[in-house]
């Protein structure tokens, strides 16, 4: 696969390479006016009550990890509450609006258009997406419609990579941090004729914490050590006045050992993406992506200390595209019609142990695996009518699951017994409205319905997978999440420099996928009948002088709809009822800069029973900047300053911690 993508950049490189400023009339130069962004956002995208995180505030991480800035926006939650340097990379999924825990993605992520989710696992590879490379994050909490909105059942978080006016000619840094950590980082972007070309890369690495507490360590027990690498290019060649070309190729891998010695996991990409923009009368957004991913853990038993389970090797392909057109059709009209398309394949190769014998023996050999493919055509108008606008849009989706099958055989010898599951599939059908009425130049309001749906990943379907002393079983039969929903809300701008916003939603997901509880040591995913989840979500911004708040608070009111079953009513495993953040900053034009967030997650429940509590956390992060000379700065960074227990996993009193108090010192450097 690495042979795959590494073709892909050379097809594109060329074309950039050798892109040239296209004449005017008479041969002299037209104007050209390269951003490396995509199309202009439609009108009637406030309605669906979207939050923007700038990049001023992408780079005032405390972690400098992207997760981190994302809990700016409450409600956005991972399957754990650990960061992208200890959790399992498997269980790193993003949802919003408390609409149950998984380790999938129920919210769709895009970073230039592109969908980030791991083909297998359904993961979002959050230590790929280093901040400083962006520009702004959109994040949308509702159901989607438009490109790649087949998945979008928990909202949409786009990222956009940094344009060319907010990049300078070469930046790093370099930082040292608690338990020996550093983290290192580079980027050099000069202009290539009429474009640009930007190369960069990070690394850093750590001893790491202890995840265990203090009275369940062992001699086994280890802390949480990691060390990973990306490097991300990016190109953007004109192609005419109105158009351009944009190309990016990121590589990263990742280590991290969790728990206990030799529970070592490793994730790793290619991934690589074209996309042609045309700003002109008919606008155009057409891409193309490869994604090769691979995913390799160890399972050591909390009981014997050795090997149980070698997940050794998890190869996974996705490709896509898509072709959106924006026919001129009028002043009060914005008309966007597309089609897109994804398909996944992945297989597992693991080996079983037996942990309870000395020598170790490797017992059982298993492989599975299986593909995916979604082909979707949509059409949404956005349409201004004085001070309302009105915006809805439609999708048609045809989806399959074919090539199932889990084989396992003895490695002592034998005949190797095994399932080839039966091809699905099934056409869905999406939409969604919405209206924002301007009532005054300081009061909007906004309403929106919408319904949408997301396919079970590989890794659901296929894949088995151990937090010892529980196994969670695969299940071939699961079916697509299907999600309705509602939500109406007010924007408020009293003041130049100050906005405030109120939504209230109702969403309930139909055959949502949980980890149902079937014994203390199994349990198996499952379509339980649905998820639903009401409640209201605040934001407030507000600037004065060199001072800047801004403030996000989340009521979410989740419950389980499942007749006949123990769990039917109870809360949804790993969903806060309360989420809050808040960051306070003095940023003057020259000297010193000083900024702070407090993040708060309530208490929220580990499984599906509500047995094991995992309590609620109150946190606060600092920054602060100090210039040197021109062009270099002093930054210091704390995490969790007041060392506030955070706990991540709850299985029957066997715990695991969130990240403790750590303090980086560092420069950074821009010419």
């Amino acid at each position: 696969m690495k042979g795959i993508t590494l073709s892909f950049v050379a097809l594109a490189w060329p074309a950039l390479a050798h892109a040239q400023a296209p004449a005017g009339e008479g041969g002299a130069q037209a104007p050209i006016i390269v951003t490396g962004a995509g199309l202009p956002l439609p009108p009637g995208t406030p309605a669906y009550g979207s939050v923007v995180i700038d990049r001023q505030r992408l780079e005032d991480s405390a972690s400098g990890r992207i997760e981190s800035v994302l809990g700016d926006v409450a409600g956005f939650q991972q399957f754990r509450r650990s960061d992208s340097r200890s959790a399992n990379p498997s269980a790193q999924g993003a949802t919003l609006r408390a609409l149950g825990g998984n380790a999938s993605s129920r919210t769709l992520v895009l970073l230039d258009g592109v969908p980030m989710a791991d083909p297998f696992f359904g993961y979002i590879p959050f230590s790929a997406l280093v901040p400083d490379r962006l520009s702004v994050v959109r994040v949308t909490r509702g159901g989607g419609v438009g490109a790649f909105g087949a998945g979008a059942v928990a909202g949409t978080i786009e990222l956009a990579s940094a344009t060319k006016d907010q990049l300078p000619l070469f930046s790093g840094s370099a930082f040292y941090g608690s338990r020996d950590a550093t983290e290192l980082s580079a980027s050099l972007s000069p202009d290539l004729g009429g474009g640009l070309v930007s190369l960069s890369g990070r690394w850093d690495r750590g001893d790491g914490f202890q995840t265990t507490p203090k009275d369940q360590r062992v001699a086994a027990t280890v802390p949480a050590a990691y060390d990973g690498w990306s490097t991300n290019l990016r190109a953007v060649a004109p192609l005419s006045a109105t158009s351009e070309l944009q190309f990016r190729a990121t590589l990263f891998e990742d280590h991290r050992t969790l728990r206990f010695r030799g529970a070592d996991s490793t994730s790793e990409g290619q991934d690589a993406s074209i996309r042609y923009i045309s700003r002109g009368r008919w606008q155009v957004d057409a891409l193309a992506y490869v994604q090769a991913r691979n995913f390799s853990n160890i399972v050591i038993s909390s009981s014997s200390f050795r090997k149980s389970l070698d997940q050794r090797n998890t190869p996974s392909t996705g490709v896509g595209g898509k072709l959106e057109l924006r026919p001129p059709v009028g002043a009060d009209h914005v008309l966007r019609l597309g089609v897109d398309s994804r398909y996944a394949s992945g297989d597992m190769f693991e080996d079983a142990y037996n942990a309870n014998v000395a020598a170790n023996p490797r017992t059982f050999l298993r492989h599975a695996g299986g593909e995916q493919l979604t082909v979707g055509a949509f059409a949404e108008d956005d349409w201004t009518i004085g001070r309302l606008i009105l915006t809805g849009g439609v999708r048609a989706d045809r989806w399959s699951i074919r090539n199932g099958f889990f084989r396992e055989a003895s490695a002592t010898g034998g005949a190797p017994t095994g399932t080839d599951f039966a091809d699905r599939s099934d056409w869905q059908f999406s939409g969604r409205a919405g209206a924002v009425f301007h009532a005054s130049d300081a009061v909007a309001l906004r309403a929106a319905g919408y319904t949408g749906f997301r396919l079970p990943t590989l890794n659901e379907l296929y894949r088995p997978f151990v937090v010892f002393p529980i196994t969670t079983r695969a299940n071939a039969a699961l079916t697509p999440e299907k999600l309705k929903g509602v939500e109406a809300g007010i924007d408020l701008t009293p003041v130049t420099g100050v906005t405030l916003s109120a939504t209230a939603f109702y969403n309930r997901l139909d055959d949502a996928i949980a980890n149902v509880t079937l014994s203390p040591t199994v349990r198996q995913r499952r379509n339980v009948n649905a998820i639903v989840a009401k409640g209201v979500e605040l934001t407030a911004a507000g600037r004065a002088g060199d001072f800047a708040l801004s403030a996000s608070y989340a009521y979410s009111h989740s419950t389980v709809d499942a007749p006949g079953n123990a769990f039917d009513g109870f809360t949804p495993a790993q969903s806060p009822r309360h989420a809050a953040s808040a960051t306070l900053a003095w940023e003057p034009a020259q000297g010193p800069q000083l900024s702070a967030t407090l993040r708060y997650v309530a208490r929220q429940y580990e499984d599906d029973l509500q047995s094991d509590v995992l309590p609620d956390a109150l946190t606060v992060d600092a920054i602060a900047r100090l210039p040197l000379v021109q062009g270099v700065t002093l930054v210091a960074r704390g995490e969790n300053l007041f060392d506030e227990e955070v706990v991540t996993r709850n299985a029957g009193g066997s715990m695991d911690l969130g990240t403790p108090r750590t303090l980086w010192i560092g420069v950074k450097v821009t010419g």
